[in-house]
């Protein structure tokens, strides 16, 4: 699997992040929220979510929207909080094959997320004692922060410009095969995460 692989760039939610859409719209609903669930299934990741992904909504901004749809007058504490319970944790297992896959590759975070998902990676689900997810990867790269968002190529060609790497000596993983075939229209090699191809047997 990693014959001629240098650089490893893995994808967040579903692949290093367990995540519960359930949790999600239960915690929604616990604030009185309930218009969102059906927001959520019916917009997916269009509009109000496609936004925050791409840093063009501010959080500020998401909590209004959400009051909006749902005409509930909750804090932004209480959103971002049903908000981030979509995000439960990452295994020990794999932040231990993070820091081990280090010594010997580049590795890189792609994720499409938005500020308040990776605010509770980066404080919370991603440390393991004396460890955060600066010691995890070389570089991370957040559809928020550089206002793209995956299938679209140019968020890959970002990455290997920025990081300097060649793509065929580069493995993408996600669990979105969309996702993985624009990364292999660059020449990126994938692996398609899955309960039947997980990532944790593979490398």
């Amino acid at each position: 699997m990693l014959t001629g692989i240098k650089n490893i760039v893995f994808d967040l939610g579903g692949v290093l992040v367990d995540l519960d859409g359930k949790r999600c719209i239960d915690a929604f609903d616990a604030i009185g929220c309930h218009a969102i669930s059906d927001y959520v299934r019916l917009h997916r990741t269009e509009d109000l979510f496609y936004d925050i992904e791409i840093g063009h909504t501010t959080t500020a901004e998401f909590c209004r929207e959400v009051r909006r749809i749902t005409a509930v007058p909750a804090t932004d504490t209480a959103i971002v909080g049903a908000w981030n319970a979509l995000l439960t944790t990452i295994a020990d297992e794999k932040k231990q094959r993070l820091l081990s896959l280090r010594r010997d590759y580049r590795v890189f975070l792609l994720s499409n997320t938005n500020d308040m998902h990776w605010r509770l990676c980066a404080d919370h689900l991603f440390n393991y004692g004396p460890w955060r997810a600066d010691d995890m990867f070389e570089r991370i790269y957040l559809s928020y922060r550089l206002h793209l968002a995956k299938p679209d190529p140019a968020i890959f060609s970002h990455v290997l410009a920025d990081a300097g790497l060649q793509a065929d000596e580069t493995l993408f993983i996600d669990d979105n095969a969309d996702n993985c075939r624009a990364a292999q229209s660059l020449g990126i090699h994938t692996l398609l995460q899955s309960a039947a191809n997980d990532w944790m047997q593979r490398l």
